[in-house]
């Protein structure tokens, strides 16, 4: 019988990708992905999760979005040429500094180009990754459909978000889970 593992908090790391102000503009659904975004981005404060974020070509693209920055202001995006978090030395660097993480949870655009090539790129370097799907996006609803098909083939686990943050809290009645709340109704 095979044993399905489940997400631990304390070896668990959340990955921000890409979510500017540019880009944002264009996405499909874009409200739904900062949303969740934002709610996953509280919950890795709150339960002590390890952030990485990302911005692609900041220069011509543009920073963060408020909402994300506003968030977690104590992290600096890293900026990158490359499509895939894995292929930046400056990311890669920055998941790896963190030992007691097997598991990253993605979120931002676009979902068949950077967060496929980064859960590509993080599955082969030995993590298990997973997508909340509703916390991702691409220009196009079909781009993003087949980013999440090649995702799910490669071995990646698409979720979503509140799967993802139930899961991580593990049950009712804590005082993380009291300050959550109000975000998850």
């Amino acid at each position: 019988m095979m044993t399905i593992k489940s997400l631990d908090p304390g070896r668990c790391g959340l990955l921000v990708v890409d979510i500017q102000e540019r880009m944002m503009r264009v996405v499909a659904g874009r409200e739904e992905v900062v949303r969740n975004a934002v709610l996953l981005i509280k919950t890795a404060r709150e339960l002590g999760l390890p952030m990485v974020a990302t911005t692609q070509y900041a220069a011509r693209i543009g920073a963060l979005l408020p909402e994300i920055v506003a968030e977690m202001a104590e992290v600096k995006p890293l900026d990158k040429l490359e499509f895939g978090c894995f292929n930046n030395e400056a990311a890669a660097a920055s998941v790896k500094s963190y030992p007691a993480i097997d598991t990253w949870i993605v979120c931002g655009v676009e979902t068949h180009i950077c967060i496929y090539q980064t859960i590509m790129g993080g599955i082969n370097a030995g993590y298990a990754m997973w997508l909340p799907a509703d916390a991702a996006s691409s220009r196009a609803t079909t781009n993003h459909e087949t980013g999440l098909a090649r995702i799910r083939q490669i071995g990646g686990v698409v979720a979503n978000t509140e799967m993802i943050i139930y899961e991580l809290l593990g049950k009712a009645g804590t005082p993380t889970f009291k300050t959550l709340l109000p975000f998850l109704k």
